[in-house]
């Protein structure tokens, strides 16, 4: 059978329902996957853009918490697939059955869900979390785990072992069969001959059908004997048992060091956004042969103004600026602007990153800030400068970035 045929026979299911505690305030009244990233786009928005690219059009997103953000993000800026040929984009909240209320892990999220699983009757099932920034043609990931005979693929990245703590880590043998996996360790198992460095999971999951749903309904059955995590759960007790192998992560351009970041928490979502800045970023949103799709906005070009009157002209430096941001006679200096952003005369702004709608006024000085959605900056006003003020107004990340809520009211 053909790999386009086998994209056909392969059902995708989102992992999209995280609160991201780590995120908060961003995540205060959005989802995980529903935060802004590089102005323009959700962090969803990589995971669906990747699925398309790839020629997958069976999609389920399964939301959870504060859903409702990432539910008219989907359904206004991702509803362009015809059902009627069997394509779909489609949302799967809890069911809210008589004996289940919540999803209670990622296993669990999948298991409440076997019943769309069985009706579409896939011959795979490909298993994704929204919340991750990277390109990734899936495809490839597929045909090596049909060429492997593998139970189970899984997406493999190379990380520090300082971050063993925050991701899966496994050992592997010369083909790349898995041997061993830990679940966030505190010290993982390193490469072999690569000192510091060790395989952690990317949390993308391909799973033969029937094994999957053999496996999910055997972790159901243990009740609260198990955690119902693919990580805590599935994994440990598939291997050894059933072939399961790694599928090292590359981007479609064959990049030797390709981009993969999870932004879950505020220090590194902060800094995959000022990546976007760089001169020639590693992770390119203008490759015209991967666009990044996103809902559109109705919004007017992007305009700086010069006031001849007072001399000030707009000066705007490795920056991204999204449509309907006014720039009026200030200094911007490696920060991304969303839509509808003002930013008064005589302000200046160093390494921020601002959501929609927020209007800076004049000589406000902004610097190492998130500030989200709809916030009016007094003139004036200063953020990034004193730490200790800006603890005893907005939360402050031990690296000294402040992040305001959405909608914040400065005391006048």
């Amino acid at each position: 059978m053909s790999l386009p045929q086998e994209l056909k026979n392969t059902l995708t299911l989102i992992l999209a329902g995280g609160m991201g505690e780590r995120l908060l305030p961003l995540t205060l009244n959005r989802a995980k996957p529903s935060v802004p990233f590089g102005g323009a786009y959700r962090i969803i928005d990589f995971t669906l853009t990747n699925c398309i690219h790839s020629g997958l059009r069976r999609l389920y997103v399964l939301t959870q918490y504060q859903a409702r953000s990432l539910d008219e993000h989907l359904r206004f800026g991702w509803n362009f697939l015809p059902r009627r040929l069997g394509q779909f984009i489609s949302v799967r909240p809890p069911h809210h059955t008589h004996d289940r209320k919540w999803y209670l892990g990622t296993a669990d999220a999948i298991y409440q869900n076997l019943d769309s699983i069985e009706d579409e009757g896939p011959s795979h099932v490909l298993i994704l979390s929204g919340d991750h920034i990277y390109k990734m043609n899936y495809g490839q990931m597929l045909a090596e785990h049909i060429e492997k005979g593998a139970a189970l693929t899984i997406g493999a990245v190379r990380i520090p072992e300082a971050d063993s703590a925050r991701f899966g880590v496994f050992e592997i043998e010369g083909s790349g069969g898995i041997q061993a996996f830990q679940e966030k360790p505190e010290q993982g198992a390193q490469i072999p001959g690569q000192p510091g460095w060790c395989l952690g999971s990317m949390g993308i999951y391909i799973f033969e059908t029937g094994e999957l749903v053999r496996r999910l309904r055997e972790d159901a059955a243990l009740g609260a004997e198990s955690s119902h995590d693919f990580g805590k759960d599935i994994i440990p007790r598939m291997i050894g048992e059933v072939p399961v192998q790694s599928h090292f992560f590359e981007e479609p351009n064959g990049r030797d060091n390709p981009y993969w970041r999870d932004v879950g928490t505020l220090d590194a979502y902060f800094e995959a956004n000022l990546d976007l800045c760089e001169v020639q970023p590693q992770f390119d949103l203008y490759d015209s042969s991967w666009p990044i799709y996103t809902r559109w906005h109705n919004d007017p070009p992007a305009k700086t103004i010069f006031n001849e009157e007072k001399g000030r002209r707009a000066l705007v430096t490795d920056s991204l600026l999204c449509p309907g941001t006014v720039v009026s006679g200030a200094a911007v200096r490696r920060s991304v602007l969303s839509n509808r952003v003002y930013v008064g005369e005589g302000a200046e702004l160093e390494e921020a990153v601002l959501f929609s709608g927020v209007q800076v006024g004049e000589g406000a000085r902004l610097r190492r800030c998130v500030i989200d959605k709809w916030v009016e900056v007094p003139a004036g006003c200063e953020i990034g400068y004193d730490p200790a003020a800006d603890a005893e107004r907005f939360r402050v990340t031990d690296s000294g970035i402040a992040v305001v809520p959405p909608r914040y009211r400065f005391e006048s």
